[in-house]
């Protein structure tokens, strides 16, 4: 099979507190004061139209400092050897990371929220509402979080 090439373009930025990696919370959900908001670019901001309604949202972004990959990787605080589609690490293969925030308002073409977990004027490359209907299993597993790993 041939390689296909998929590129993306930012659809905006991702204004943050922080500047450099060792000062981000591991997820946005354990950081859900650290504030950010998205400076969406104003071609998009129709877009925007009924997400207000939501109180949560998914930022897709593009990690832009992260440099190259590993397939196996070092979980940081279990310090388990595991693959790279297994965790949450930056250093993937396409470098896309994906947070729920907790959507506080949005003015024009910005948008407010809390639980930033990324990097100030990191690329936003889509939106998507997250919705408890559709995105919350109650069945679902914790993985090796929970012990299950060989």
């Amino acid at each position: 099979m041939e390689e296909q090439q998929i590129q993306f373009s930012p659809i905006g930025i991702i204004h943050t507190p922080f500047d450099g990696r060792e000062k981000i919370p591991r997820q946005g959900r354990f950081g859900e004061n650290n504030e950010g908001w998205v400076e969406l670019f104003p071609e998009f901001a129709e877009g925007l139209e009924g997400l207000e309604s939501f109180s949560h949202i998914y930022l897709i972004f593009h990690f832009h400092q992260s440099e190259g990959f590993s397939l196996k990787q070092t979980t940081p605080r279990h310090h388990l050897h595991l693959g790279v589609f297994a965790i949450r690490s930056p250093r993937r293969p396409n470098g896309i990371g994906i947070t729920i925030v907790k959507l506080n308002k949005i003015e024009g073409n910005l948008i407010y929220f809390s639980g930033a977990d990324m990097i100030d004027e990191t690329p936003l490359l889509d939106i998507k509402p997250y919705t408890s209907e559709i995105d919350c299993y109650g069945d679902a597993t914790n993985g090796w979080l929970n012990g299950n790993h060989k």
